[in-house]
């Protein structure tokens, strides 16, 4: 006989699930996971920019629930992106335009600009961004975090790559024509700009916080679970660890360019010297002697402002690190500063490179004469702009 067969007994629905009293009372944020979600799908975290639920945050009631440090943060990271992508891109138009200008040491220059171009642009923007804390998917706070290393880092490759290109031309005058071609500093561009998207995005390979960020995301309670749907604050040291920033960004990446070029510019410095000495022997005009001294306070300019932009945001992440005590009690304040130093770098960039250029400054004049005040062509002195020697940055 064949196995009896028994009515379905189709059960009830339980109908709305209903919490117990203490459950009510916890937050959003214990009983469905981090910003009150678990997964996208049945998510009442906003996008960013959008308010969720019972809160204040959309654009019109952001700026009110704000600080007043945070408001001013914004603040001046906005002003810093405009004049960072006006003076880069004056950059990049003139040396475009003119082609006095357009040598393999102008190249650097013109990549060091379109990095400082992409940092007002998008790092800036992406930074705020991260700073208010908005619920988004993991891989995508990791995203905009990781961007923002990919064009500071390309920004600082850029740097010593001018470094670099400074000692050729100032120990090696001779063969810095024949070692120093426009293909080579094209090539040297392209590796460089590789490299940097290398080193910022190496957190997408694995080193990065997406255990301790999602660890809050509870099952829903459907009793499905999506880990990749899982939508966390957006903070950047909830998705890049600190162990990252210091060990392989500040002490792999930062520090050894920095190095680098302090020795470099060392050394330039003590040539200069040497041919200030040898120019009083020789007895060479007073032009050449002014020249070399004022390259010098040029190198010694550079290395100071770089400094004093990276190292501050560097240090506060050594802090957080090896100090984790002090590194949770540390004044948002001073974070903001040191963002905020990291960021102006980009701004001094186009007058400590470029600006103190003669044919830099003729050209300037030109652009914004004839496409923003709409006047007609401008002449300098002598009626033409005068090319300046393979050593004329920062002269």
């Amino acid at each position: 006989m064949g196995a009896a067969s028994w009515p379905r007994i189709r059960p009830l629905d339980p109908g709305p699930q209903r919490l117990s009293p203490e459950a009510q009372k916890r937050p959003v944020e214990a009983r469905s996971g981090r910003c009150g979600c678990a997964r996208r799908g049945s998510c009442s975290c906003p996008a960013p920019g959008q308010a969720p639920v019972g809160d204040a945050r959309g654009p019109a009631g952001l700026a009110m629930l704000l600080e007043t440090q945070d408001a001013l943060y914004v603040a001046l990271e906005l002003v810093i992106a405009v004049l960072s992508v006006a003076g880069n891109v004056l950059v990049c138009a003139a040396v475009g335009t003119a082609s006095a200008l357009q040598t393999p040491t102008n190249y650097f220059l013109v990549s060091l600009a379109a990095a400082d171009v992409a940092v007002g642009l998008f790092a800036i923007p992406f930074a705020i961004t991260i700073s208010l804390g908005f619920c988004t998917d993991f891989y995508g706070c990791l995203f905009l975090a990781c961007f923002v290393l990919v064009l500071t880092q390309s920004s600082i490759f850029s740097l010593l790559a001018v470094a670099v290109d400074r000692y050729l031309a100032v120990c090696v005058p001779l063969r810095y024509k024949s070692l120093v071609t426009g293909t080579r500093a094209r090539g040297v561009i392209a590796v460089l700009w590789v490299l940097a998207f290398g080193i910022g995005l190496t957190p997408f390979l694995g080193w990065n916080s997406k255990d301790s960020a999602t660890n809050n995301c509870t099952e829903p309670w459907d009793g499905t679970m999506n880990e990749s749907c899982c939508l966390v604050k957006c903070l950047f040291e909830n998705v890049v660890p600190m162990s990252y920033m210091v060990y392989f960004n500040f002490f792999g990446c930062v520090l050894p360019p920095l190095l680098i070029m302090l020795v470099i510019y060392i050394k330039i410095f003590m040539v200069a010297c040497r041919q200030l000495q040898r120019t009083e022997l020789m007895d060479h005009s007073r032009t050449t002697l002014q020249r070399e001294i004022h390259a010098a306070k040029s190198l010694a300019m550079i290395v100071g402002i770089f400094a004093l932009c990276w190292l501050p945001v560097h240090a506060v992440n050594c802090v957080t690190l090896f100090q984790p005590a002090q590194g949770k009690s540390k004044p948002k304040w001073a974070m903001n500063m040191a963002i905020l130093l990291s960021h102006a770098n980009s701004v001094v960039n186009p007058i400590v490179y470029a600006y103190r250029n003669r044919d830099f400054r003729y050209t300037f004049h030109k652009i914004i004469s004839r496409y923003l005040l709409c006047q007609t062509d401008v002449k300098s002195g002598n009626g033409q702009a005068r090319a300046q020697p393979a050593l004329g940055v920062g002269l």
